[in-house]
């Protein structure tokens, strides 16, 4: 059954127990995540599946996005029962973000001023997913813990994003040339 009716009463639960009202920061932050990683898959959907390196990167990122809503959805009272990797995010999910990144940079050559998105679907709809990354890391400032690594996790991924966006579109449409 899809439905419980424990919102019903304008709350929704936390990760290891707890409640907080559905309009509070988590729930809001963790909706702001949420729609970046529908973002993906809509960017990962346009694709097609026809480049395989891609459909990987952006399969690890949904996988990834999960961890961070976890560590988002937990109430300080319970982060000690955060796992790295598996609902806290950690340096080692950063660090590979950043070797995916250096990987992709190496396949163009990155542009070096502003450009105009949509020169095709697929990069118009990783610019879109940027953009949407760009809002959950503003929101995730508000509720992520002291030592918390999910902004950092974020800011990381919204760099993929415009990386894979420029990868795909090829030679890009500059600003100054409109």
């Amino acid at each position: 059954m899809i439905y419980t009716r424990t919102g019903d009463d304008g709350t929704t639960g936390l990760l290891f127990g707890g409640r907080v009202a559905k309009n509070s920061a988590i729930p809001e932050t963790c909706g702001d995540v949420d729609e970046a990683q529908a973002a993906i898959g809509v960017a990962r959907a346009t694709s097609g599946g026809t480049d395989p390196v891609l459909d990987a990167i952006l399969v690890k990122v949904a996988r990834d996005l999960w961890v961070l809503m976890a560590e988002l959805a937990t109430h300080s009272e319970n982060r000690h029962k955060l796992k790295p990797d598996t609902t806290l995010v950690s340096n080692e999910m950063i660090e590979a973000l950043e070797t995916v990144i250096d990987g992709i940079s190496e396949r163009f050559d990155p542009p070096s001023e502003f450009v105009v998105p949509g020169s095709d679907p697929v990069s118009a709809h990783l610019d879109l997913a940027r953009a949407v990354v760009r809002r959950a890391e503003r929101s995730a400032m508000a509720v992520a813990a002291d030592d918390s690594k999910s902004v950092v996790y974020l800011n990381r991924l919204s760099d993929l994003l415009w990386t894979l966006a420029r990868w795909q579109e090829g030679t890009p449409t500059r600003v100054r040339d409109l």
